[in-house]
Protein backbone atom coordinates (compact mmCIF):
# COMPACT_ATOMS: atom_id res chain seq x y z
CA UNK A 1 0.00 0.00 0.00
CA UNK A 2 1.64 3.26 -1.08
CA UNK A 3 1.43 6.20 0.98
CA UNK A 4 1.78 9.42 -0.71
CA UNK A 5 2.64 13.15 1.18
CA UNK A 6 -0.82 14.17 1.15
CA UNK A 7 -1.98 10.86 2.98
CA UNK A 8 0.86 11.64 5.50
CA UNK A 9 0.14 15.05 6.25
CA UNK A 10 -3.65 13.81 6.56
CA UNK A 11 -3.10 11.39 8.92
CA UNK A 12 -1.36 13.80 10.92
CA UNK A 13 -4.31 15.80 12.00
CA UNK A 14 -4.30 18.39 13.88
CA UNK A 15 -1.11 17.77 15.89
CA UNK A 16 0.45 18.24 12.73
CA UNK A 17 -1.28 21.43 12.24
CA UNK A 18 0.19 22.54 15.11
CA UNK A 19 3.77 21.55 15.27
CA UNK A 20 3.76 23.62 11.60
CA UNK A 21 3.21 26.66 13.35
CA UNK A 22 4.98 26.01 15.85
CA UNK A 23 7.95 25.16 13.37
CA UNK A 24 7.53 28.75 11.49
CA UNK A 25 7.12 30.39 14.92
CA UNK A 26 11.04 28.99 16.18
CA UNK A 27 12.65 29.79 12.64
CA UNK A 28 11.19 33.62 12.64
CA UNK A 29 12.65 33.52 16.19
CA UNK A 30 15.83 31.88 15.00
CA UNK A 31 16.28 34.09 12.20
CA UNK A 32 15.40 37.55 14.22
CA UNK A 33 17.60 36.45 17.23
CA UNK A 34 20.55 35.72 14.61
CA UNK A 35 19.94 39.05 13.04
CA UNK A 36 20.19 41.01 16.77
CA UNK A 37 23.03 39.14 17.72
CA UNK A 38 25.41 40.13 14.91
CA UNK A 39 24.47 43.27 15.11
CA UNK A 40 24.60 43.72 18.78
CA UNK A 41 27.89 42.36 18.96
CA UNK A 42 29.73 43.15 16.04
CA UNK A 43 32.97 44.87 16.39
CA UNK A 44 32.83 44.54 20.43
CA UNK A 45 36.04 42.97 20.70
CA UNK A 46 37.67 46.10 18.49
CA UNK A 47 35.52 48.29 20.73
CA UNK A 48 36.98 47.27 24.03
CA UNK A 49 40.28 48.07 23.00
CA UNK A 50 39.50 51.04 21.69
CA UNK A 51 37.86 51.88 24.81
CA UNK A 52 40.87 50.57 27.33
CA UNK A 53 43.92 52.68 24.90
CA UNK A 54 41.47 56.13 25.99
CA UNK A 55 41.76 54.86 29.49
CA UNK A 56 45.36 54.25 29.80
CA UNK A 57 45.98 57.30 28.10
CA UNK A 58 44.06 59.15 30.88
CA UNK A 59 41.48 60.33 28.25
CA UNK A 60 38.50 59.85 30.65
CA UNK A 61 36.10 61.91 28.97
CA UNK A 62 36.87 60.93 25.31
CA UNK A 63 36.23 57.21 26.62
CA UNK A 64 32.97 58.53 28.10
CA UNK A 65 32.17 60.30 24.98
CA UNK A 66 32.64 57.15 22.79
CA UNK A 67 30.78 55.11 24.61
CA UNK A 68 28.06 57.23 24.75
CA UNK A 69 27.78 57.52 20.86
CA UNK A 70 27.29 54.03 20.74
CA UNK A 71 24.47 51.74 21.48
CA UNK A 72 25.33 48.35 21.71
CA UNK A 73 25.49 46.64 25.02
CA UNK A 74 29.09 46.46 25.33
CA UNK A 75 28.84 50.24 24.66
CA UNK A 76 26.29 51.00 27.45
CA UNK A 77 28.05 48.21 30.36
CA UNK A 78 31.30 50.23 29.23
CA UNK A 79 29.36 53.52 29.76
CA UNK A 80 28.07 52.75 33.21
CA UNK A 81 31.54 51.72 34.33
CA UNK A 82 32.71 54.82 33.53
CA UNK A 83 30.10 56.97 35.08
CA UNK A 84 30.35 54.32 38.31
CA UNK A 85 30.52 56.45 41.63
CA UNK A 86 31.37 54.79 45.12
CA UNK A 87 34.42 52.82 46.49
CA UNK A 88 35.38 50.05 44.53
CA UNK A 89 33.34 47.33 45.86
CA UNK A 90 30.18 49.44 44.58
CA UNK A 91 31.70 50.03 41.47
CA UNK A 92 32.00 46.25 40.37
CA UNK A 93 28.82 45.81 42.06
CA UNK A 94 27.03 48.62 39.95
CA UNK A 95 28.91 47.35 36.53
CA UNK A 96 27.67 43.91 37.17
CA UNK A 97 23.87 44.63 37.43
CA UNK A 98 24.98 46.43 34.44
CA UNK A 99 26.37 43.42 32.57
CA UNK A 100 23.22 41.32 34.14
CA UNK A 101 20.80 43.42 32.09
CA UNK A 102 22.07 43.77 28.92
CA UNK A 103 22.88 39.71 29.18
CA UNK A 104 19.36 39.43 29.96
CA UNK A 105 18.06 41.99 26.93
CA UNK A 106 20.18 39.24 24.99
CA UNK A 107 18.61 36.06 26.21
CA UNK A 108 14.89 37.46 25.27
CA UNK A 109 12.83 35.01 23.23
CA UNK A 110 15.74 32.04 24.25
CA UNK A 111 13.20 30.58 26.63
CA UNK A 112 10.61 30.76 23.77
CA UNK A 113 13.09 28.30 21.79
CA UNK A 114 13.98 25.97 24.79
CA UNK A 115 9.80 25.54 25.20
CA UNK A 116 9.79 24.56 21.70
CA UNK A 117 13.05 22.74 21.59
CA UNK A 118 11.46 20.35 24.65
CA UNK A 119 7.79 20.07 24.00
CA UNK A 120 7.40 19.34 20.38
CA UNK A 121 8.90 15.41 20.59
CA UNK A 122 6.11 14.72 23.42
CA UNK A 123 3.81 16.69 21.13
CA UNK A 124 4.57 14.30 17.74
CA UNK A 125 4.50 11.32 19.94
CA UNK A 126 1.23 12.33 21.44
CA UNK A 127 -0.04 12.56 17.86
CA UNK A 128 1.45 9.55 17.00
CA UNK A 129 -0.54 7.65 20.08
CA UNK A 130 -3.97 9.23 19.02
CA UNK A 131 -2.80 7.35 15.29
CA UNK A 132 -2.05 4.33 16.77
CA UNK A 133 -5.33 4.14 18.41
CA UNK A 134 -7.27 4.99 15.82
CA UNK A 135 -5.64 2.57 13.24
CA UNK A 136 -6.45 -0.64 15.70
CA UNK A 137 -10.02 1.31 16.10
CA UNK A 138 -10.17 0.71 11.65
CA UNK A 139 -8.61 -3.09 12.26
CA UNK A 140 -11.63 -3.88 14.72
CA UNK A 141 -13.77 -2.36 12.51
CA UNK A 142 -12.91 -4.52 9.46
CA UNK A 143 -13.57 -8.39 9.80
CA UNK A 144 -10.60 -10.25 8.18
CA UNK A 145 -8.48 -7.58 7.81
CA UNK A 146 -4.70 -8.42 8.07
CA UNK A 147 -1.50 -6.52 9.63
CA UNK A 148 -1.11 -4.30 6.91
CA UNK A 149 -3.82 -2.53 7.57
CA UNK A 150 -2.50 -2.10 11.19
CA UNK A 151 1.24 -1.07 9.59
CA UNK A 152 -0.27 1.23 7.12
CA UNK A 153 -2.06 3.21 10.04
CA UNK A 154 1.01 3.06 12.17
CA UNK A 155 3.28 4.53 9.79
CA UNK A 156 0.66 7.88 8.86
CA UNK A 157 0.55 8.33 12.69
CA UNK A 158 4.46 8.31 12.69
CA UNK A 159 4.72 11.49 10.98
CA UNK A 160 3.98 13.63 14.17
CA UNK A 161 6.85 11.62 16.14
CA UNK A 162 8.91 13.05 12.71
CA UNK A 163 7.52 16.12 12.95
CA UNK A 164 8.07 16.86 16.21
CA UNK A 165 11.83 16.09 16.30
CA UNK A 166 12.29 18.07 12.92
CA UNK A 167 11.24 21.05 15.08
CA UNK A 168 12.88 20.37 17.76
CA UNK A 169 16.09 19.68 16.73
CA UNK A 170 16.71 23.68 15.24
CA UNK A 171 15.16 25.20 18.03
CA UNK A 172 17.66 23.26 20.51
CA UNK A 173 20.68 23.74 18.37
CA UNK A 174 19.51 27.46 18.10
CA UNK A 175 18.90 27.69 22.07
CA UNK A 176 22.74 26.11 22.84
CA UNK A 177 24.51 28.28 20.33
CA UNK A 178 22.55 31.71 21.25
CA UNK A 179 23.25 31.28 25.52
CA UNK A 180 26.38 30.34 24.22
CA UNK A 181 27.24 33.57 22.78
CA UNK A 182 25.86 35.09 25.95
CA UNK A 183 28.02 33.40 28.53
CA UNK A 184 30.89 34.17 26.28
CA UNK A 185 29.67 38.59 26.56
CA UNK A 186 29.21 38.74 29.76
CA UNK A 187 32.63 37.07 31.11
CA UNK A 188 34.59 39.52 28.09
CA UNK A 189 32.84 42.20 29.65
CA UNK A 190 33.42 41.38 33.11
CA UNK A 191 37.00 40.83 32.52
CA UNK A 192 37.19 44.04 30.63
CA UNK A 193 35.23 46.19 32.81
CA UNK A 194 37.41 44.82 35.60
CA UNK A 195 40.36 46.38 34.06
CA UNK A 196 39.36 49.62 32.92
CA UNK A 197 37.90 49.71 36.36
CA UNK A 198 41.52 48.90 37.70
CA UNK A 199 42.95 51.55 35.28
CA UNK A 200 40.70 54.41 36.56
CA UNK A 201 41.42 53.43 40.14
CA UNK A 202 45.05 54.17 38.92
CA UNK A 203 44.45 57.51 37.62
CA UNK A 204 43.84 60.54 39.98
CA UNK A 205 41.34 63.44 38.57
CA UNK A 206 44.42 65.64 38.44
CA UNK A 207 46.22 62.92 35.71
CA UNK A 208 49.16 62.24 38.04
CA UNK A 209 51.27 59.35 37.44
CA UNK A 210 49.54 55.88 37.94
CA UNK A 211 49.43 54.43 41.03
CA UNK A 212 49.66 50.67 42.31
CA UNK A 213 46.64 48.98 43.30
CA UNK A 214 46.19 46.09 46.05
CA UNK A 215 44.60 43.23 45.70
CA UNK A 216 41.93 44.47 47.96
CA UNK A 217 41.34 47.13 45.24
CA UNK A 218 42.85 49.86 46.92
CA UNK A 219 45.19 52.51 46.02
CA UNK A 220 48.29 52.39 47.79
CA UNK A 221 49.96 55.92 48.22
CA UNK A 222 53.15 56.43 48.76
CA UNK A 223 54.66 57.23 51.86
CA UNK A 224 56.13 61.00 52.64
CA UNK A 225 59.48 61.46 51.91
CA UNK A 226 62.09 61.53 54.50
CA UNK A 227 63.75 65.40 55.00
CA UNK A 228 67.20 65.87 53.10
CA UNK A 229 70.36 65.89 55.30
CA UNK A 230 71.03 69.34 56.14
CA UNK A 231 67.75 70.63 56.16
CA UNK A 232 65.40 71.73 58.49
CA UNK A 233 64.03 68.68 61.19
CA UNK A 234 60.31 68.16 61.03
CA UNK A 235 58.75 69.77 64.39
CA UNK A 236 58.34 67.93 67.17
CA UNK A 237 55.58 68.44 69.76
CA UNK A 238 57.27 70.26 72.89
CA UNK A 239 57.39 67.37 75.46
CA UNK A 240 55.40 67.85 78.46
CA UNK A 241 56.13 69.05 82.02
CA UNK A 242 55.18 66.04 84.33
CA UNK A 243 52.68 67.67 86.64
CA UNK A 244 53.69 67.26 91.12
CA UNK A 245 50.84 66.77 93.33
CA UNK A 246 50.48 68.52 96.73
CA UNK A 247 50.70 64.89 99.27
CA UNK A 248 48.27 66.41 101.68
CA UNK A 249 50.64 69.00 102.56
Amino acid sequence: MHTGWKELIMAGGPVLALLALLSIYSLGIIFERFAHYRKALANADEFIKEIKRLVRAGQKNKARETCEGDKTPAAKILTRALHAQGGPVEKREYILSAIDWQVTRLQQKLPILATIGSTTPFIGLFGTVLGVMKAFKDLSAYSGAGASVVAAGIAEALVNTAAGLFVAIPAIFAYNYFTSRTNRFSKEMEYASEEILNLMLQHDDAGNEPLPVSASGRIMRPAPPEPLPGGPEPRRAAPVAPTVRNAGL
